[in-house]
């Protein structure tokens, strides 16, 4: 069983490949190949965490992709996600999540990443944001010193200090495995890599 990360895939969100310049012609083909590089690397026994805006697009449409999914998936809500605490209305959708597959979800968590490195998870970094000023601050976790997970930022980088963006822009459209993040943990701490 191999633990895998990823975030803001925005499915069914056609402008993101501009805002982001993602390779892809349209929404349907950048569907199909988000779907395809999961597939192709997650087995169904493993666990993947989404850490937020899984979706953004005909909800329907992307709730029927993210069920083919493999993987036993948990989801750490984001802002686009509609089962987000901050948006209105959000309990209504939690059960229409977990049908597509999500066994989980978290505002805020903490993932085992294996051989004794646990860090803490949320959508939103402590620091920084996808536009030019942060945002959703009440959302955010307290810096407490030790390394966090996230995605929010899509393209900016893909560490930034004691921060690690698992977001699919910054790993080929793709889960990224534990065992690269723990990686990134061991190195020297440097104030940004991409």
């Amino acid at each position: 069983m191999t633990v895998w990360l990823t975030s803001d895939l925005h499915l069914g969100h056609a402008n993101i490949i501009q805002y982001c310049g993602r390779p892809f012609a349209d929404v349907d083909e950048m569907d199909a190949e988000l779907v395809r590089r999961w597939n192709e690397r997650v087995m169904p026994d493993d666990v993947v965490w989404v850490l937020g805006d899984l979706a953004l697009g005909s909800i329907h449409h992307s709730l029927a992709l993210a069920a083919t999914l493999d993987g036993e998936k948990h989801l750490v809500a984001g802002n686009h996600d509609r089962c987000w605490v901050g948006n209105r209305g959000h309990e209504k959708w939690v059960d229409r999540y977990r049908a597509a597959g999500f066994v989980e979800i978290v505002t805020r968590t903490e993932i085992d990443l294996g051989a004794g490195v646990v860090l803490p998870a949320c959508h939103f970094p402590y620091q920084g944001d996808s536009h030019d000023e942060d945002r959703f601050e009440q959302y955010r976790p307290v810096d407490d010193g030790r390394w966090l997970l996230h995605g929010h930022v899509h393209e900016k980088w893909r560490v930034r200090g004691r921060q690690i963006n698992v977001g699919c822009d910054v790993w080929d459209y793709a889960p990224v495995d534990a065992t690269t993040i723990r990686a990134l943990v061991d190195e020297p701490l440097v104030s940004s890599r991409s």
